[in-house]
């Protein structure tokens, strides 16, 4: 995981889902334990299904939504892509494959609902930037907190959102800047953030700061250069500042968390290959596993802390 609303995690509120019927099998109840290798667990699916998002979609019958469908890059195997290394709270001690995490919960459920086992779940490593370019993937779905964005689904296919982001901004608490309660107090600050991130179109678009944003190629590289005093702030969403600030730069703090002004709340999505029509069987996964309680279950486990972050106006 890397800086910026990738994207790009102020409340914690999942999009509404646009439903549609699909036809996928049902599937018995399994528990979700953890394992040491690079396969994952899941479990079970009650199956309607969400309507596709920039995707091909479903035909009158619906895509095979089944574990051995051949929309699958490897039928009987789910296969999943996220970035290396991989932060917390997304993923927990850089392990993918421990169900511990936010993302990596989301992936199990998703699984699960999809009927896949543990062992048929395979993580693959993709950079966040090389994920929404154009092209085959070879993965089923990258999950790696990839914001929603018109221009990313010319080149790729998105589900429907699996959590509302915002962005947040980062300074050290004896900054001048951590008193700051509006975005026109950082209009003379020095800002930076991850390359090819929607935090730092943000900073643009948003902010609008004096001088020109520093670009960093990753998450490390921004956080040495607030520590270095090389920016006075950076931009990331908001579950990544709550991180940064709490674990590993507790001199830091989070000034305050913003929404971008598009006309329509920020939301990550499960990103496909563009036109695949599995989009639709990833959608009908969300959607119930929204309407059961399970995401907001899942977000309060692992996000929940962010909630008390003041809004920047």
């Amino acid at each position: 995981m890397t800086i910026g609303s990738r994207r790009r995690p102020g409340a914690l509120a999942v999009g509404a889902l646009t439903l549609t019927l699909v036809a996928c099998a049902p599937v018995s109840d399994s528990s979700t334990s953890n394992t040491s290798t690079s396969n994952t667990s899941t479990s079970d699916i009650s199956s309607t299904s969400g309507s596709p998002s920039g995707g091909t979609g479903a035909t009158s019958s619906g895509p095979d939504c089944s574990t051995t469908s051949p929309l699958l890059y490897a039928p009987g195997t789910l296969t999943v892509a996220t970035d290396s290394p991989a932060y917390s709270p997304y993923f927990v001690n850089d392990d993918p494959t421990n169900g511990k995490g936010f993302e990596s919960a989301v992936t199990y459920a998703v699984a699960k609902q999809l009927g896949f086992g543990r062992d048929a779940v395979h993580w693959t490593s993709v950079p966040f930037n090389s994920s929404y370019q154009p092209g085959a993937k070879k993965f089923d779905f990258d999950i790696n907190q990839i914001s929603i964005t018109a221009k990313r689904a010319q080149a790729v296919t998105f589900s429907t959102g699996y959590y509302s982001a915002a962005q947040a901004i980062i300074t050290l608490k004896d900054s001048p800047y951590a008193g700051a309660t509006s975005l026109a107090d950082f209009a003379d600050a020095r800002l930076g953030a991850q390359v090819g991130t929607t935090s730092l179109d943000a900073i643009d678009t948003e902010i609008s700061p004096s001088q020109q944003p520093m670009v960093y190629d990753d998450t490390n590289a921004a956080k040495q250069a607030l520590l270095n005093g090389q920016v006075d702030g950076i931009v990331a969403d908001l579950p990544t500042a709550f991180y940064i600030t709490a674990v590993e730069i507790p001199q830091a703090t989070v000034t305050g968390q913003f929404q971008v002004t598009s006309g329509q709340t920020e939301e990550f999505g499960l990103l496909l290959e563009k036109g695949n029509p599995y989009v639709a069987c990833l959608d009908s996964a969300l959607a119930t596993l929204k309407r059961s309680g399970t995401l907001a279950g899942i977000e309060k486990k692992w996000l929940s802390d962010v909630v008390d972050v003041p809004t920047l106006s």
